[in-house]
């Protein structure tokens, strides 16, 4: 007897289940996928959000910016050299650093390094200075030009490990000039390298 009362229950929990159910379908409607235009108000708030997401222009590359350049520079300077004594075919990790043309241009002194059964060996000392001897803002694209002073012990050696030239034991003072580029309106923070002054 009890189990009949049990059923009754539920049928009735059903119902009103039903019925609560087609009420809130009767008040708020039927809705499938996206109908008509959104509110005034949603394409205020999606327009602010486009406008947000935009990358920050660089208004002035004042002294903090120019400091915080240099930092990256330096880092920069350091991962090319380095990738470039590595004995592999091709850049990798510097990659990313370097315009195409540049690139291409390591990649071709690699390949002939190569070619001639010659591998290099370098340690990067390390920085001795840089310094930023001038910056050209031409329409979005801004060019700085680094001057770096820094230190290595670097020799090439043939397939019979005799020394081709450069010394193991000493270390060498080497001066660079090297233009870094950025579009100041793009997302992406990275400088390139764009050139190398001689």
């Amino acid at each position: 007897m009890s189990y009949s009362f049990e059923y009754i229950d539920i049928i009735l929990l059903a119902m009103i289940a039903g019925f609560i159910f087609l009420r809130l379908r009767g008040i708020l409607g039927k809705r499938t996928g996206f109908e008509g235009k959104t509110p005034p108000q949603f394409d205020k708030i999606l327009k602010e959000a486009v406008v947000n997401e935009k990358p920050k222009k660089i208004e002035v590359f004042d002294d903090d910016a120019q400091k915080e350049f240099l930092k990256g520079a330096k880092i920069a300077y350091e991962t090319i050299i380095t990738d470039f004594s590595d004995n592999d075919n091709k850049l990798t990790t510097s990659k990313p650093l370097l315009n195409n043309e540049i690139y291409n241009q390591f990649n071709e002194a690699l390949k002939e390094r190569n070619g001639r059964g010659h591998y290099a060996e370098i340690t990067f000392i390390g920085i001795n200075s840089a310094t930023i001897k001038e910056h050209k803002k031409i329409d979005k694209i801004l060019n700085v030009t680094v001057d770096f002073i820094a230190e290595v012990i670097t020799c090439i050696k043939d397939k019979e490990k005799k020394i081709v030239s450069g010394d193991p034991e000493k270390i060498k003072k080497i001066y660079d000039t090297w233009v870094f580029s950025r579009d100041t309106t793009s997302a992406n923070p990275n400088w390139q390298l764009v050139n190398i002054l001689t």
